[in-house]
């Protein structure tokens, strides 16, 4: 691990180069605030600045941590948090792993299912059109990859890449990079390579 870059809350227009400086981004209740901020803005993904965020020093509180969860932050580690916690999380999220307290699973598990409802009453979404790039893309998406990696990889610029995905998500209605994953392994794309 390598700290590309330390902000302070005054540097908070700076969040949107880190994109291109790192891959997991470690911040703390100001930087969720941003990031609402950011989404609230109409910047949707992973994380509205494409990076993975792991947060620390949180509160143990259910709609705090949604909140997190909805912008698509990677690791939420309360307040007694130890610094292995902390080193263990950023590992974990950079393989493309979540990371969250057990106390908050019941949260997590509880939102789905309202959100699941009845399954023989929801109509089915039908099967979204991607196009070959886009296929590829979201491929690359579901192995973890970042969007540096992937412009990098696809020989494309970050930018255009942060742009494809932003279409992949409002195709598919997804409010987050795994969600989107998700939702189109449902409907029976591979998204191997």
């Amino acid at each position: 691990m390598t700290v590309v870059e330390q902000l302070s809350s005054e540097e908070g227009a700076a969040l949107e180069r880190l994109e291109d400086k790192c891959d997991v981004v470690l911040g703390d209740g100001y930087l969720l605030d941003r990031l609402l901020a950011m989404a609230h803005l109409g910047v949707r993904g992973v994380s509205p600045i494409g990076a993975k965020v792991v947060l620390i020093g949180m509160g143990a509180e259910e709609e705090q941590f949604m909140a997190a969860v909805r912008i698509g932050v990677s690791a939420y580690l309360l307040q007694d948090a130890t610094a292995s916690d902390v080193v263990a999380a950023v590992k974990s999220v950079y393989r493309g792993e979540a990371v969250c307290p057990p106390q908050m699973c019941a949260a997590l598990f509880s939102f789905v299912a309202q959100c699941s409802g009845d399954p023989a009453t929801q109509s089915p979404m039908a099967r979204p059109d991607l196009t070959l790039r886009q296929q590829q893309l979201i491929t690359l998406v579901a192995k973890g990859l970042t969007n540096k990696e992937i412009a990098s990889r696809l020989n494309l610029s970050a930018f255009t890449v942060r742009n494809h995905i932003h279409r992949i998500l409002k195709q598919v209605d997804a409010e987050s990079r795994s969600e989107a994953v998700e939702t189109i392994r449902a409907h029976g794309y591979s998204l191997t390579a």
